[in-house]
């Protein structure tokens, strides 16, 4: 991370927003954080609550949260090694956001569908 000289970071990124929303809003993070909500989980489990992710979008999808500080990873020196992954505060934090979006597109998604239908119509008739 870049800091000025009075060591204050400089960010990459120009908008918080946009940088927030590109992490948070792909396709596997907002399931991985619903499904880590009530708990610890391992790896394997977290495949099996998720369903039809693959073990690399799930390792690579983990590690950008926890790069974030939406989740922390716990790694047991066992064998085989156990790693279990945990919502930090921040995680929790977004929880509450993130349902509201949910609740949202739930509530709006069959407008959206017939919507998406219209324009398909439409677009076939010009």
């Amino acid at each position: 991370m870049l800091t000025n000289d009075d060591g204050s970071f400089i960010f990459e990124q120009p908008c918080p927003i946009r940088d927030v929303l590109d992490r948070i809003g792909d396709q596997w993070s907002l399931l991985i954080l619903e499904a880590l909500e009530p708990g610890t989980l391992r790896f394997n489990a977290l495949m099996r609550e998720i369903g039809d992710i693959s073990r690399q979008m799930l390792s690579r999808t983990l590690k950008q949260l926890e790069q974030d500080g939406f989740v922390t990873r716990q790694l047991y020196p066992e064998v085989p090694p156990r790693v279990e992954y945990t919502l930090t505060p921040l995680g929790h934090s977004f929880l509450q956001p993130m349902k509201q979006l949910i609740g949202w597109a739930d509530s709006h998604h069959r407008e959206i569908v017939e919507s998406r239908v219209r324009y398909q119509e439409k677009s076939a008739q010009d």
